[in-house]
């Protein structure tokens, strides 16, 4: 036995610490409406008015998101301690299309990696012979369809609601990166991507202890959160004030099921937007409870994830502009056929 086996760290104090930590964590959500209940209570306001309803709303909202978003991203932290960017591409180096389109889109799942994170892993996938088409299945999956996203779908609006979100969230990004592989646009990338070669020296194996896994979770934690949660404050605030203030019959006619053109109207709103899935599920959540549709509602959120103006920038940077055209064209018609088939569905 080694002598740097000796000295690996015990796992039981630090799943003591995970084990307490998830009491606390189960203690403080447990009072949230309490805690709401007396913060307002506490407000020169009348509960019943529109500033009330909106201070309810913020005040409730706030905490339960942040408590969720801590959760998910610690859990998810801990499952993406299995995986490295190095293996999650040699996963995907070689793989067919179709086989591989699903593999990498079922990949984006577990690494939701942010667009800034996205171009070095596009590079490094290009130069690894990963197919084009099953690329961008992945660059598509890991901002839309990712754990954060899922975990508070399934918290604020059911189980139904985030596995049909998981299942068209899939088929989009499957479908959208076998299109743009059975284009054959390869020469479309920027010339100085196509120069760039990967080394095929093995990458050593590292062994990986438990207290490893829970330190990756809180590193998780501070990252992510830590980078996301004004995003997340800013998108409460507005959810208040649409909860508050948004006339009922109003965004009703506007997102509602019976206008036709809400959803593509959804989805050009979105694209200009820039935030999160943790910053934008507020505002879906009160958005809903004023009466819109299931499907526009999801179409804006799907198209502020996944075709944010600023994420094309940033790709702009390793993709022609004629590739980006592409590429935004496919996902949104993907994105709208989402939307109809969920107002379709859950009318």
């Amino acid at each position: 036995m080694s002598a740097s086996t000796l000295r690996q760290p015990s796992s039981t104090p630090w799943l003591a610490g995970t084990l307490a930590g998830l009491l606390v964590w189960a203690a403080l959500y447990s009072q949230l409406i309490p805690f709401s209940d007396w913060a307002v209570s506490l407000l020169p306001v009348a509960p019943q008015s529109h500033l009330g309803q909106s201070l309810a709303f913020f005040l409730y909202d706030t905490p339960k998101v942040l408590l969720l978003l801590t959760l998910v991203v610690f859990a998810m932290g801990v499952v993406r301690s299995f995986f490295s960017p190095e293996r999650t591409r040699a996963l995907l180096a070689g793989r067919r299309e179709g086989v591989g389109n699903a593999m990498a889109a079922s990949l984006g799942i577990l690494t939701p990696f942010c667009s800034c994170s996205a171009i070095p892993l596009f590079i490094g996938f290009v130069s690894a012979g990963v197919p084009l088409g099953v690329t961008f299945s992945f660059l598509i999956a890991a901002p839309m369809v990712n754990e954060v996203a899922l975990g508070l779908l399934f918290a604020l609006l059911g189980w139904k609601v985030a596995l049909t979100y998981l299942g068209f969230g899939l088929a989009i990004a499957i479908t959208a990166g076998w299109v743009i592989g059975q284009l054959r646009l390869e020469s479309w990338l920027e010339p100085w991507v196509l120069k760039i070669h990967a080394g095929t020296a093995d990458i050593p194996e590292v062994a990986v202890t438990w207290p490893d896994r829970i330190r990756a979770g809180l590193d998780s934690v501070r990252d992510i959160v830590g980078r996301v949660w004004y995003w997340i404050i800013a998108g409460i605030a507005m959810g208040a004030l649409i909860h508050g203030y948004a006339p009922e019959d109003l965004l009703a006619s506007i997102m509602g099921k019976d206008a036709w053109w809400s959803v593509p109207a959804a989805v050009l709103i979105g694209i200009p937007m820039y935030s999160n899935a943790a910053g934008i599920i507020p505002v879906v959540e009160a958005l809903l409870g004023k009466g819109a549709a299931l499907g526009t509602v999801l179409a804006f959120m799907m198209s502020v994830t996944a075709l944010s103006l600023p994420e094309m920038i940033i790709l702009r940077k390793v993709l022609s502009v004629k590739l980006i055209a592409v590429f935004v064209s496919v996902v949104a018609t993907g994105i709208l056929a989402v939307g109809f088939l969920f107002n379709l569905l859950f009318s």
